[in-house]
């Protein structure tokens, strides 16, 4: 691409990707503190891929994609996930009328722009699957009928990190639905003085409808336009790759530490996820820090750990972290 080209793009990412601030402020005025949060659930929202949250409770998860949906003029449905939820519950049923003698279709809360699916993993796999097949194939199906699930749609499932009793852990398989893995963490001491201050005063701020749904569409359209490098296509390539076979990136000491590496899917991720970044800070063209800097979020839930890792204390995310130094950046 010659220079000119990317001038253009760059100024039209700049023009396209005003609303990001605006969309941004409108949450801060709710959500104090997680930056990081609100930032990830940006580029879910960007780049078309769900998102699982993991934190302790109380750490203003649900709020947030709440917020989300107020900013973005589209419908919001929370699942409380139990242990007795049927898949019908997730994605509807047939009701017999008696009044017409036929049965009707009855919409499950999957209907909706903005999914809450909250402690997913307290519910068995059938309804676990249920909602992941909605999550790729973007349809339902009810008795003989496959209805499309709006767009934009974007599932954010929440995980207690601490609770294990009476969960069902979600699959290796499952787990590779979402795009991004976002560990929550706990507020700033200062952050959390505003907290108390704000519900002292019980005086909570509400984010106003700045964009429309269409608008979010529009914008995912940008972000594919978004340059990316073959260098960066070949680093994106290689980080994933080194989860693989870290040994010919001379990994040696983390290979005994790894069960299975990532999947083609998460290259795809990285990539997309890296657009997004590149697109939120407002740059027409993929950085090898954009990649950096959603790398651990892709990457996290997709790296099987041995027992030896386990054993060890060893955490995905410490081996992300010795692969991002090993990788050549480009």
């Amino acid at each position: 691409m010659d220079s000119i080209n990317i001038k253009e793009l760059n100024d039209r990412i700049q023009r396209e990707s005003s609303f990001v601030d605006i969309l941004t402020m409108e949450m801060n005025k709710v959500i104090v503190g997680q930056k990081h949060l609100v930032e990830n659930l940006l580029i879910g929202l960007l780049a078309d891929g769900h998102i699982l949250l993991e934190g302790v409770p109380g750490l203003a998860k649900t709020l947030a994609i709440n917020t989300l949906s107020q900013a973005v003029d589209a419908k919001f449905n929370r699942i409380q996930f139990t242990p007795d939820l049927l898949p019908a519950d997730v994605i509807g049923t047939m009701i017999y009328s008696q009044k017409t003698e036929q049965f009707q279709i009855k919409k499950g809360p999957v209907f909706a722009n903005f999914v809450l699916a909250d402690e997913i993993n307290r519910s068995p796999a059938k309804v676990q699957s249920a909602l992941l097949e909605a999550m790729q194939e973007r349809q339902v199906t009810i008795g003989e009928e496959t209805f499309r699930l709006p767009e934009p749609f974007l599932v954010m499932a929440t995980q207690n990190p601490i609770e294990q009793e009476g969960t069902y852990p979600l699959p290796e398989a499952q787990l590779d639905r979402f795009m991004l893995k976002v560990v929550v963490t706990y507020p700033k001491k200062e952050e959390e003085r505003l907290i108390i201050r704000m519900n002292n005063t019980g005086e909570f701020p509400k984010a106003q409808a700045v964009l429309k749904p269409e608008d979010i569409i529009r914008a995912r359209q940008v972000v594919k336009d978004v340059y990316m490098d073959e260098k960066i296509e070949r680093y994106i390539v290689d980080l994933v790759y080194a989860t693989r076979t870290p040994v010919d990136y001379k990994l040696d000491k983390i290979a005994g530490f790894i069960s299975y590496g990532a999947s083609p899917r998460a290259s795809i991720s990285l990539a997309m996820a890296s657009k997004a970044y590149a697109f939120i800070r407002r740059r027409g063209y993929v950085i090898p820090e954009d990649v950096r800097a959603v790398c651990y979020e892709v990457l996290r839930h997709r790296i099987g750990l041995t027992y030896e890792a386990e054993a060890e204390n060893m955490t995905s995310d410490q081996i992300i972290s010795e692969i991002i130094n090993a990788v050549e950046v480009p």
